[in-house]
């Protein structure tokens, strides 16, 4: 029985790039160049262009970054406004917050457009094509979330008619949205004669012979077809599906049930409503609870299941983050404070080392001594038999290294005053005598507004203590190499060398190991050319192999880095430099 490859894998390999989904864009698109903003608002960096709409980052006066939704074809406002409108009276977690409508006045020469929150997200299909098919858990989070946004919809009287792969996004948080929503209005506000691309849309059986007509029924087909198309990497044929046990060995039989039932060719064979559907997932998946003692259960066997014995009543796991030298993190529910939070747990192998332990319970207690919105807040500590974590703020937009892995490079204007907040957190932190010693891209998170927030103090120790090779060595000092004396100077160097990330893709220094990357740093063989010369004079600062040689300390390194700022600033304005504001030094694609 044969599979209809991924059309979105295939299609984004073999056609040019206008023929893609979600198009990346680093330059406003024609249609807004003449946009007047509100005061104190600025154009961000980043765009996403689709065949009907376009999505184009703006930062308001409070510094948030919003997203703009436009339609390019003037000829669409109507159907733009009809949009809005349904889309502002939605309240779901999966469902982007609409903020305002902004209609066309001459008066104010912006419009028609409406705002909503800005995505740090990619597409379910963009996952697929960076990172391949996507482990168990993760597609049963997103057929419970995808499939309750779907069902409040439905209750509202409305079908969405496009949940696909490119119109579900998800954050590294594994937080998920629907996207789309031009199709979730009545026919009638549509321009005639348009419908999803079905290239990239999964087309229900039933749409074979009556074209596009979106119904409940065909909207939990797509949602199947979406969460078969994640398991296995291919979207299913519109008839004859194959067993997803086969394309996907390791399946529950459960979800193959669901999954096969949903993809039905009859309609009257599915599922009477999506929320039956999760029902029966729900049920499918249940276990007995355990017993009102909370013994140690002999034999946990994954970590998910200790940490869920662990936390008991007090915290819902939603799902896993990820995973260190040290311990896992993972994505969870506060019940008691209903809000979503992150664990940090030690691994059980670690665990079972008092001193381990002791420096655990240490990194939170130093880390929850520094109050700075630049810094991760803890919220709290706890331990049960041999399961230790402690809980902070969930940061949506996962890390740095994140980011650059899916979009590339960043351009200076959007890391600039991000910069200035870490070094600002970093001179708060050493004024309280605590050198983190291992900052790199993957402790550097972001909120849903993009701001960097340092994490994970690990290994952090008083100033000038002396202790072995720390640190990570893509971005440790020399010093720290050679495990000599590490004060406040290592985390400069180490800032120096995330920015070098953050504009270039790549770390400061290459090489597979750490006398590799030491003999470069000694020898100050740091390519500087790559940036624009304010910018590499300061990296060649920061980045000195004396510690001696580096800024004396992250206040002077923040105000080095204003007047780079300023630099940049007024070459932006040079006449032969008007570009620079959508111009990065390097670019990449996001999702």
């Amino acid at each position: 029985m044969a599979v209809t490859p991924f059309d979105g894998v295939r299609a984004i390999r073999q056609t040019p790039a206008p023929s893609q989904p979600n198009i990346v864009t680093h330059e406003l698109p024609p249609h807004l160049a003449g946009w007047q903003l509100p005061p104190d608002w600025r154009w961000g960096s980043e765009g996403v262009r689709q065949e009907h709409r376009h999505y184009q980052e703006i930062v308001d006066a409070l510094g948030r970054s919003l997203a703009l939704v436009t339609a390019p074809d003037p000829g669409h406002a109507p159907w733009l406004a009809a949009e809005a409108k349904h889309l502002a009276h939605r309240n779901h977690s999966s469902i982007p917050t609409t903020y305002h409508y902004w209609s066309m006045y001459r008066e104010s020469r912006r419009g028609p457009g409406y705002l909503r929150r800005w995505l740090a997200a990619e597409s379910v299909g963009s996952r697929a094509r960076r990172l391949g098919r996507e482990p168990i858990p993760t597609v049963l989070h997103l057929m419970r979330t995808v499939g309750s946004a779907a069902a409040y919809l439905h209750d509202k009287g409305q079908a969405h008619g496009d949940i696909s792969p490119e119109s579900v996004w998800m954050a590294p948080t594994g937080r998920t949205w629907i996207l789309g929503w031009q199709w979730a209005v009545p026919r009638a506000d549509i321009p005639s004669g348009l419908s999803p691309d079905p290239r990239w849309t999964p087309w229900p059986p039933e749409w074979n012979s009556s074209g596009w007509t979106p119904t409940f029924a065909s909207d939990q087909w797509m949602l199947a077809a979406t969460c078969f198309a994640s398991l296995t990497g291919e979207l299913p044929p519109s008839e004859d599906v194959p067993p997803l046990d086969l394309v996907r060995p390791g399946c529950p039989q459960a979800v193959v049930d669901i999954l096969g039932r949903a993809l039905s060719v009859d309609p009257a064979a599915r599922f009477p409503t999506i929320s039956a559907l999760l029902r029966t997932l729900e049920h499918a998946g249940s276990k007995p609870r355990r017993s009102s003692e909370r013994e140690v259960p002999e034999r946990a066997e994954t970590d998910e299941a200790r940490l869920r014995w662990a936390v008991g009543d007090e915290y819902e796991i939603l799902g896993f983050l990820g995973r260190g030298t040290f311990g896992s993190v993972w994505r969870a529910r506060d019940l008691s404070l209903e809000r979503e939070v992150a664990l940090k747990v030690l691994h059980p192998h670690v665990a079972q080392d008092e001193k381990a332990v002791a420096r655990f319970r240490r990194e939170a207690r130093l880390a929850a001594q520094l109050v700075h919105p630049a810094i991760i807040p803890i919220f709290g500590w706890d331990d049960l038999g041999e399961v230790s974590w402690y809980t902070m703020e969930l940061a949506e937009g996962g890390s740095l290294a994140d980011l650059v892995a899916r979009s590339g490079p960043r351009p200076f204007d959007e890391i600039a005053p991000q910069v200035d907040a870490i070094l600002d957190a970093l001179s708060a932190a050493h004024g309280s005598g605590i050198v983190h010693r291992d900052l790199k891209p993957e402790n550097i998170l972001m909120d849903r507004y993009r701001r960097w927030r340092i994490t994970d103090f690990g290994i952090a120790k008083g100033e000038e203590e002396p202790g072995g090779a720390t640190g990570t060595p893509a971005f440790a000092a020399p010093e720290q190499l050679l495990g000599e004396t590490q004060g406040p100077a290592v985390d400069l160097f180490a800032a120096a060398g995330i920015v070098a990330f953050a504009l270039s893709g790549e770390p400061p220094f290459a090489g597979r190991d750490a006398n590799t990357i030491l003999a470069q740093q000694l020898a100050n063989q740091f390519d500087a050319s790559r940036f624009e010369e304010p910018v590499g004079h300061w990296l060649r600062r920061g980045l000195a192999s004396d510690p001696l040689q580096r800024f004396p300390d992250a206040a002077e390194m923040r105000e080095g880095w204003r007047d780079v700022v300023a630099q940049m600033e007024r070459r932006s304005r040079r006449p032969d430099r008007w570009w620079t504001r959508f111009s990065a030094l390097g670019q990449g694609p996001r999702g």
